[in-house]
This record gives C-alpha cells, sequence and structure tokens, in this order.
C-alpha cells in the first residue's frame, strides 16, 4: 500500500507540510527569543505566546469551512491548490526570514496556520475514499507516523539551521524547498471526486464552527471519538509544553536532552501506530484502546517515582552524552517512550473509527469537527497548566500525576456513554487473547443498510465473537435467560440487545421482539439473529425456527449466513455439563467465523438459510481435516 500511487504521493505530500509547517514556526520563535530582537512592538514572551494563539486561531476560524469545502470537491485538486497557496506563503516567508521582519513572518504564520487548517479535514477524510477498507488502520499508522517524526524533524531542524552561520539564508531557502517539494508531489495524487449531494459552500466561521460541532453530536460514537483524540492532544500539549521545564527543573539537563526527550515521545507515537496497525488484523479495533489508556496512565504516574536524584553538585547540568550514560535516567526515557506508544495505540483506532463510520460525503466535516476540538482542548491545557504551575503553585511532575488519573477518569465517562467501545474490548480479548479467531468473508458484510446474520448457536459467547468479526454495529436477538445473564447482562443491555422468548412464556416479551427487531432494519442496522432458538446441546446444527421467516416476510432485506466454528466444547458451550457449571478445560482454542454472500431473493427461508449455514460447518470440518 505505501508504494502505492494512491497512497504515496499524498503521504509524501503531508510529510511535507507537517516537516515544513514546525521548521517555519520554530525558527521564528527561535530567532526571536535567542537574537535578542529589539524592534519588536511587544516583549519577547508576549510575541512568543502570541504566535502560539495565531498558529492555533485559524482551526478555530476556518475548520468547518474547510470540511464543508473537502466534503464537495475533488479532494486531490483542492490539496494541490492548498500547497500552491503553501509555496506562495513559504516564498514570502523566505523573504521575510532573511530580511528579518518579525511582525511580517508573524502575520504568514497565521496564513501557514490558516492552510493547515484547510489541509487537515482532506488529510484525513481522504484516506477511506483511497484505500480499501482493511487498509484504513494501515494508512491511518502510516499518517501518525510521518505526522509525529515531521513535528520531531522539523522541531530539531530549526534549532540546528539557526545555529548555524548565515542560518537565516538557509532557513529562508529550506521552507521555500520544501513547499516546492510538497506541492510536486501533490500533483501525483490521482482523482478523489466527492462522493456525496455536492452543497453549496458558505463562509461563515464562527457560525459555522458551531454547526460543525452540532452535527458530530448527532452521532454519539463519532462524538466520543473526538472527545478522545481531543483529550490525546490535551495531553500531548501539555507534555511537549512542559519539556523544557522539565528536563532543567528535575533533570538538571540542557536543550539536547529536551530534544531527547521529544525523540523519545515521538518515535514512541510512531512505534505504538504500527504495534496498532500490526495487531487490528486488518480492520478497524477498538478493543485496542484499553491498552493505550491503560499505558498513559501507568506511565505517566510512573513518571512521579522515575525522577532521578539531585546531582551532588548542585550546578552540574547533564549534556546529552551524559545524560544517556547515566542509568538512573533510562527509566525516565522509557515513560516517555511507553506514553508515546500508549498513545499511537489511543488515536490510530480512533481516527480510522471517524472515518469508517462517518456517512459518505460527510467524512471532511467530522474531520473538522474534531479539528476544531483538538484545538480547543490545546488551548485548555495551557490554560490549566498556567494556572497550576503559574498559580497555584505545582510542581511539573505533579502535573504530569493529574494528567495519568484524569486520563483514567475521561476513559470511564468515554466508555461509559459508547457502551460500543466497552463490547469492543472484551470481544478483542476473547477473540487474541482467549482464542485465535480467524474471520473469512468479513468483507461480504454489508458496508450500510438493513441486513441480518443468521448463525448457529454454540455458546454463551457467541454474540461477541460475532461482534469482532463485524466492523458494523450488530443488534442481538437473544433468548431472555442468556441476555440477563449475571455481568454478561449489563453489556447485553448497553449493547441494544433484543431480548426474546416463547410466547408461551411471555407473550408481551415475544410480540415486543419482532416489533424492536423491524425498527431496527427500518432504521438501516445490521440485525444478526440465532435461529434454532438455544444453544446447541450436542454440538450439531438444530432446526430453523419459523421466526425468522416472520421477520423476512415483513422486511425482505439481505441475509448473511454465518457459522462459528470451534466453540463447542469450551467453558462457554454445553458440552459436559452446563455452560459455565464447569471448569474451563482448554484456552487458545482456534475459533472460526465463516461468512457467506448475502441472500437477497425469495430463497432467504429457513429451510435454505439453514442449508447455508450446514454447508459453511461442512466446508470448515473438511478444511481443518
Amino acid at each position: 500500500m505505501l508504494l502505492t500511487k494512491r497512497f504515496l504521493p499524498y503521504f509524501a505530500t503531508q510529510c511535507l507540510g507537517a516537516l515544513n509547517d514546525n521548521i517555519y514556526k520554530n525558527v521564528l520563535l527561535l530567532l526571536v527569543t535567542f537574537s535578542q530582537v529589539k524592534d519588536l512592538p511587544i516583549s519577547v514572551d508576549m510575541f512568543v505566546n502570541l504566535a502560539a494563539g495565531v498558529f492555533i486561531l485559524p482551526f478555530f476560524l476556518f475548520s468547518a469551512h474547510a470540511g464543508v469545502v473537502a466534503d464537495n470537491m475533488d479532494k486531490a485538486k483542492l490539496i494541490r491548490r492548498l500547497k500552491l497557496l503553501e509555496v506562495i506563503i513559504m516564498s514570502c516567508a523566505a523573504i521575510a526570514i532573511v530580511s528579518e521582519n518579525y511582525m511580517m513572518m508573524l502575520l504568514l504564520l497565521f496564513l501557514t496556520g490558516s492552510q493547515s487548517a484547510y489541509f487537515g479535514p482532506v488529510k484525513y477524510s481522504l484516506l477511506p475514499q483511497a484505500l480499501k477498507e482493511d487498509e484504513l488502520v494501515t494508512g491511518n499508522a502510516w499518517v501518525e507516523m510521518g505526522t509525529f517524526l515531521s513535528i520531531l524533524v522539523g522541531t530539531l531542524s530549526a534549532g540546528i539551521l539557526v545555529s548555524e552561520v548565515n542560518g537565516t539564508l538557509w532557513a529562508a531557502i529550506t521552507v521555500a524547498v520544501l513547499s516546492l517539494a510538497g506541492y510536486l508531489s501533490s500533483r501525483a495524487i490521482p482523482a478523489l471526486p466527492p462522493q456525496g449531494v455536492i452543497e453549496r459552500i458558505r463562509f461563515r466561521p464562527l457560525s459555522g464552527t458551531w454547526r460543525s460541532i452540532k452535527k458530530a453530536r448527532q452521532t454519539p460514537s463519532i462524538w466520543m471519538a473526538i472527545l478522545a483524540i481531543s483529550w490525546f492532544w490535551f495531553l500531548g500539549a501539555t507534555y511537549l509544553t512542559q519539556f523544557p521545564n522539565f528536563a532543567k527543573l528535575h533533570l538538571h539537563s540542557g536543550a539536547t536532552v529536551v530534544s531527547l526527550l521529544l525523540g523519545m515521545f515521538s518515535i514512541g507515537i510512531a512505534v505504538g501506530s504500527f504495534v496498532c496497525e500490526r495487531f487490528s488484523y486488518g480492520h478497524v479495533e477498538l478493543g485496542l484502546l484499553p491498552f493505550g489508556v491503560l499505558g498513559l496512565t501507568i506511565f505517566g504516574v510512573d513518571l512521579l517515582w522515575a525522577i532521578p536524584p539531585v546531582p551532588v553538585d548542585a550546578g552540574f547540568v547533564y549534556g546529552l552524552k551524559a545524560f544517556i550514560a547515566e542509568s538512573q535516567h533510562y527509566r525516565v526515557m522509557l515513560d516517555f517512550f511507553m506514553i508515546g506508544v500508549s498513545g499511537g495505540l489511543f488515536i490510530v483506532p480512533l481516527y480510522a473509527f471517524i472515518q469508517s463510520r462517518s456517512a459518505k460525503g460527510e467524512c471532511a466535516q467530522a474531520i473538522a469537527a474534531n479539528n476544531i476540538m483538538n484545538s480547543l482542548f490545546m488551548v485548555a491545557s495551557a490554560l490549566l497548566s498556567i494556572l497550576l504551575l503559574g498559580v497555584a503553585g505545582w510542581t511539573i511532575p505533579q502535573l504530569f500525576l493529574l494528567l495519568a488519573v484524569m486520563n483514567f477518569v475521561v476513559a470511564l465517562y468515554v466508555y461509559s456513554q459508547v457502551p460500543e467501545f466497552t463490547q469492543r474490548f472484551i470481544s478483542y480479548l476473547l477473540s487474541h487473547v482467549m482464542y485465535r479467531v480467524t474471520v473469512t468473508g468479513r468483507e461480504i458484510i454489508p458496508k450500510e443498510g438493513a441486513g441480518i446474520i443468521v448463525c448457529n448457536h454454540v455458546s454463551y459467547v457467541d454474540a461477541l465473537i460475532i461482534m469482532g468479526a463485524s466492523t458494523r454495529p450488530i443488534r442481538f436477538v437473544m433468548d431472555k435467560s442468556i441476555s440477563e445473564i449475571p455481568l454478561l447482562k449489563y453489556l447485553f443491555r448497553h449493547a441494544g440487545v433484543i431480548p426474546i422468548c416463547s410466547p408461551r412464556q411471555s407473550e408481551t416479551t415475544y410480540n415486543q421482539a419482532f416489533e424492536t427487531i423491524h425498527e431496527a432494519l427500518i432504521n438501516g442496522e445490521l440485525v444478526c439473529i440465532f435461529p434454532e432458538g438455544r444453544l446447541t446441546p450436542d454440538g450439531e446444527l438444530g432446526e430453523f425456527r419459523p421466526g425468522i421467516d416472520k421477520i423476512l416476510a415483513r422486511d425482505p432485506v439481505p441475509v448473511v449466513p454465518m457459522a462459528l466454528h470451534g466453540l463447542w466444547g469450551s467453558y462457554f458451550s454445553h458440552k459436559g455439563g452446563h455452560a459455565l457449571a464447569k471448569m474451563p478445560k482448554r484456552f487458545w482454542s482456534r475459533v472460526s467465523v465463516d461468512i457467506a454472500v448475502p441472500i437477497v431473493d425469495v430463497s432467504a427461508n429457513r429451510e435454505n438459510l439453514r442449508h447455508q449455514v450446514a454447508n459453511l460447518l461442512v466446508e470448515r470440518n473438511e478444511a481443518v481435516l
């Protein structure tokens, strides 16, 4: 995928853009900070803070408009226009750098931020259109790796350029050349026309911002993903801002150690992104999120105890080599690296989730809402740091400890609001820790619209295994007695399980189940039914009950036959005694989920559907033998 024309030119373009943004921004800040500028109309401290605000302000003003524009025109054409604008901005910036016109550089920083605000939505919304579904996580992993390594290289390169003889000239040449290279690479991006109905584009900075956020909130799962990503940027902004003072006050180190810590954090995110790609197994996997959350909390807390003792010589300052030579510093470096790894595990699935769940033609607008919230959270992180460190007198390690605790609290809130996140985590543990699940035909499941899945019923965890096999949420029709199992009942309830029983037990429950199924299908949802009506008592496929015919007579939607193999004999099945009432005998069993082509005609009846599921089981048994 990396070397394909549909990805490589785009990847090179976005990396060059992130690199150039960070070189220019940091060159400006370093020149102002260390050149002892005397002709500024404001103080250096005020200028530095103003520069940070000037760069982030366009994300508030223009992201909403940028999202609408990206959804309503060819994305490749938009990128080329934005990169051409970058060439113009950076050519002016090169002149301003050489002439040391810092106020002009500040104005150009605002324009650079504006160009980035328009590039952000198209940068992420392009991926689901250019990549296959099973490449989406991989694409996001490359993007996150490229972005954070570009930030790292850009930050370090700015310091090197400014310190060189004729540094301003070299800095000017660098930003101009990088912008031109970015434009040239964008020329190779293939056409990506708009996918939805083209809307009339209106420029409404403030009202558009609120409209964008309001629209994202209409889909709770996407909104929670946006808040979770924004929380990571809150954490990341705080860590990155506090690196210099943390190194100076608590590690007794110089600027080279700050670069080391930044490098450990950025490389950690790159590594975490690819760990996520490796363990997502080709689809959007929310089950990895808790590992990222746990890592951010554990290693954030550990920083408090990883700080080494004060050197005997109170005036001693560690350089890079001296810092690395001391083994007492390894724990700090490991903590920052693992915070980065955890961050990669955290944000890659969330970005892929937003891209996969956004309606066609609206992905860029969802990303725009995400960018707006990211900016708000980054501003909030600065305000919190000022309040706690400057007013309340906290230390930086205490601030890091608070962030770690807050991270856990935020995660609990997000998981309580979106039960699917919890369900995916449990499904992931079952599929990849307790069992080794392979899925054949995942791409067959309809990507949108109403549909019914029919499957054999082997164990109490069938629903969780099937949930992990689908990238779409599924409503499960489940025997009322199973849906009320202690502990699992809370999970099932939040998952929107539809309880059912025989009319002899409760006619009200029976009739209500069919009404709920009808409503779900009318709403375009995916519903899973176990037509046998009970767990198999002998491991064999039982007869399908007439309920499935009743559903299809009212709602003739596509039916996807599915078969579970390998769960018979597990702790959750009835083999050797009642499920959950016997000691587990085996773990790491091989479990397979086989999916057949949907049936969309009159042949979708219980006899034919049972035949389809039986064939899948026979084919799997023959494959095993």
